[in-house]
């Protein structure tokens, strides 16, 4: 359950879309874009904050958000071959109005959400997972991130994560080290 007023989502949308449609006037704003290509797309990440206190006091956010200096708002585009489509996310941060630093903060957020994942399903098969019974699942999430933090923090073998792991299953040496780092 969300701890923000009723309707508080739509209210940091609609300052957004009035802020763009009147190209942010009289409010204190910054913006920031950047463009990337690879894997066979082309992005185009677009990040504005407001750190206008009239605009923070009209979301009466600092009853809930303490600390809050700044909303955000990314426009991300993606074009792969002639398919193009377009995201828009909102954030509240602490950070103060500058749309770079904020850009950096969640390009920071999601590649760390994006790496994780990526070595749960590549090491552990994570996404192929046929568990559903009782409490399986959330069980084996458990002992699936702890076994890879067990693995990262073995840094005698000059391998990679997934050759580290198999060798910990060939070897009890290999095994006890990764428990024992």
């Amino acid at each position: 359950m969300s701890r923000f007023p009723t309707g508080f989502f739509e209210d940091v949308v609609e300052l957004f879309d009035d802020a763009l449609a009147t190209g942010f006037a009289d409010l204190e704003h910054d913006t920031y874009q950047r463009m990337e290509k690879g894997h066979g797309r082309l992005e185009r990440r677009q990040y504005w904050t407001i750190s206008d206190p009239a605009c923070i006091a009209y979301l009466n956010a600092k009853q809930v958000w303490t600390g809050l200096r700044s909303i955000g708002m990314v426009e991300a585009t993606r074009t792969v071959g002639e398919q193009v489509s377009t995201e828009l996310r909102y954030y509240l941060t602490s950070l103060p109005g500058e749309a770079r630093a904020f850009g950096a903060a969640v390009r920071s957020h999601w590649s760390v959400k994006n790496g994780l994942h990526w070595v749960l399903d590549n090491a552990f098969q994570e996404d192929a997972s046929r568990m559903r019974k009782d409490h399986g699942q959330q069980n084996f999430v458990v002992l699936r991130h702890m076994a890879l933090n067990l693995l990262k923090r073995e840094q005698t073998a000059k391998c990679g994560f997934k050759a580290r792991w198999l060798k910990a299953g060939w070897s009890d040496d290999s095994l006890h080290k990764v428990l024992a780092a």
